[in-house]
């Protein structure tokens, strides 16, 4: 993958790390092959755009910030991948909301938010309410080693993965099937 287009001064934006993205790809590899993901708090789309690379089907980000909104179509584009995602400016709860409406599944969701703002349960009660997730589908949500890992009803926590400071707890629905 060549070299992407980053912000320049962007303040409140914590990329995913290098080591925590590399771990989270390796052990989702086997899973990816033709997967939809949804990237939701994409920021500057790392972790989507890795999907991407390692053969998910479709990818659509989710990122309210327009500077950060470019940066991925800019990556995108880029890398010839411009058809096989969506990049949506919106908040992340409402974009759930909307893709249940249509009736849109997945069978990856990651989720980035900004730390300790209490985003991640959120997400899942929306998540849940829309019904967005695949059979056999896989949420995966990044935190602060800090914050207890969001248990939400209608999930079940199937992993949880500490690198330095970073958390990533993954999710199955209660009833599914570990991916």
């Amino acid at each position: 993958m060549s070299r992407r287009t980053r912000p320049r001064g962007r303040q409140g934006v914590r990329p995913t790390s290098g080591r925590v993205r590399d771990a989270m790809m390796n052990s989702l590899a086997p899973h990816l092959a033709g997967s939809r993901v949804l990237d939701l708090f994409a920021g500057t789309g790392g972790l989507g755009l890795g999907m991407l690379a390692r053969g998910a089907r479709s990818v659509v980000f989710v990122e309210r910030d327009q500077r950060l909104v470019e940066v991925i179509r800019q990556d995108l584009a880029k890398e010839g991948w411009a058809d096989r995602a969506e990049v949506w400016r919106k908040d992340a709860l409402a974009a759930v909301r909307e893709l249940g409406r249509r009736g849109e599944r997945f069978d990856l969701i990651l989720m980035d938010p900004p730390y300790g703002e209490g985003w991640i349960p959120k997400a899942l009660r929306a998540i849940r309410d829309a019904k967005i997730v695949a059979p056999e589908g896989l949420i995966v949500a990044e935190g602060h080693w800090r914050d207890q890992a969001p248990l939400e009803a209608g999930f079940v926590q199937v992993r949880e993965a500490r690198y330095g400071e970073t958390v990533l707890w993954s999710y199955i629905e209660d009833g599914g099937e570990p991916a």
